[in-house]
């Protein structure tokens, strides 16, 4: 399998929520890129953070396992985690490991701000 570099970026979407982009492979490498960017903004006072996928085609169960440890993290801290761009089989993979139990998903970026906009428990 030609495993794909994980390329991870982060933004102050508006005050108090953050947004990491990540392409790629998401496995621990790759899960530990979002978990950096992650505690970045965290640390800038985000308390709600939105993961956008839209590059990401797969993840292993490291990634899936890092990601929970962020929502934990967030939970810890009375936040919230939501994702976007997600491809079908990482939304059934979520849905597997319990993730959207915890976590919003959205089809794209604009729905989630228009959520976070609209709805201050997202």
């Amino acid at each position: 399998m030609n495993e794909e570099q994980i390329k991870v970026s982060s933004d102050l979407m508006s005050e108090g929520v953050g947004l990491i982009s990540a392409a790629g492979y998401i496995n621990n490498e790759g899960g530990q890129a979002i978990a950096d960017a992650a505690t970045g903004l965290i640390d800038q006072g985000c308390n709600t953070l939105l993961i956008d996928l839209e590059g990401t085609r797969i993840i292993n169960s490291i990634g899936v396992s890092i990601l929970l440890e962020i929502l934990e993290k967030l939970m810890d801290e009375k936040g919230k985690l939501a994702f976007c761009n997600l491809t079908p089989t990482i939304s059934k993979t979520f849905e597997i490991m319990g993730l959207v139990q915890y976590a919003s998903v959205y089809p794209d970026q604009e729905a989630a701000r228009a959520a976070f906009e609209g709805d201050t428990s997202v």
